[in-house]
């Protein structure tokens, strides 16, 4: 009897630790389908592919977290699938939307996203455990990527979706991979909960935000991933300004000691 239960027990547990991988492979299904829509020249799925694929990633860690079934390989294999959902199936669709035409300028920009974003992922690995959880260290690269996305859909949105200036989007993919691999906080959310007590104002505006988002995606998507990449170098100011004042008000205590 003891055994049949423990037996049990095993098998739900490993029945578990599968969860939240099936959502990591559906993670690397989307980045794949992306580059398949791509080549086929259809970048507004292959862009609403790589959000679809940040949604499986958010939710592969959120399960993990929740069902206690964190480990080493899924770190791993999150990381890999990535790669390819977040580093070259982006890339990829940039290039070919509308970086071709600069050639090798435009592919060298493309592969800069490219391994900026395996660099950082490899550089969030080395901290696990190490920093907070509380703030991203530079930016992360489903943010990354979900903002070349909504850059696409919002681009095809407005009816210029053919006519993008080619360096308009090489000085984004510069910046972008800029700060995957600058040391600028961004918010990282996680430690946000659902089910919690909240401002009835808050819960309304929430609200909003959703029908926003459900009435025009593109727009909406898009004006949310440039606020949160311009955040990261905002706050950074913020708090830079903030250390400063302290140090002086500090200073001035000092002196006002002495004397």
């Amino acid at each position: 009897m003891k055994r049949k239960k423990r037996f049990q027990k095993e098998k739900v547990r490993r029945g578990i630790y599968v969860l939240p991988n099936i959502f990591t492979s559906l993670n690397i299904f989307c980045g794949f389908y992306a580059m398949i829509a791509s080549v086929n020249g259809d970048f507004v799925a292959a862009a609403t592919a790589i959000i679809l694929a940040s949604v499986f990633d958010m939710l592969d860690g959120k399960i993990a977290r929740a069902t206690n079934t964190t480990s080493r390989f899924g770190v791993e294999y999150d990381s890999l699938a990535d790669v390819v959902s977040f580093g070259v199936a982006p890339a990829l669709m940039m290039y070919l939307w509308v970086l071709s035409p600069l050639g090798r300028i435009g592919w060298l920009a493309a592969f800069l996203f490219v391994i900026c974003g395996a660099l950082r992922l490899a550089r969030f690995n080395t901290q696990v455990g190490k920093i907070s959880s509380d703030h991203f260290v530079g930016l992360p690269i489903p943010a990354g990527a979900c903002v070349n996305a909504v850059i696409v859909m919002f681009c095809h949105k407005i009816g210029i979706g053919e006519s993008v200036n080619p360096v308009l989007i090489l000085i984004m993919l510069y910046t972008l991979s800029f700060l995957m691999v600058s040391t600028i906080k961004y918010e990282s959310f996680k430690g946000s909960e659902l089910f919690r007590k909240m401002n009835f104002n808050v819960l309304v505006g929430t609200i909003l935000v959703f029908i926003f988002i459900a009435a025009q995606h593109e727009i909406a998507l898009f004006l949310i991933g440039i606020v949160y990449v311009v955040s990261g170098p905002v706050m950074s100011v913020r708090r830079y300004k903030k250390i400063r004042l302290e140090k002086a008000e500090a200073g001035e205590d000092q002196e006002a000691d002495i004397v």
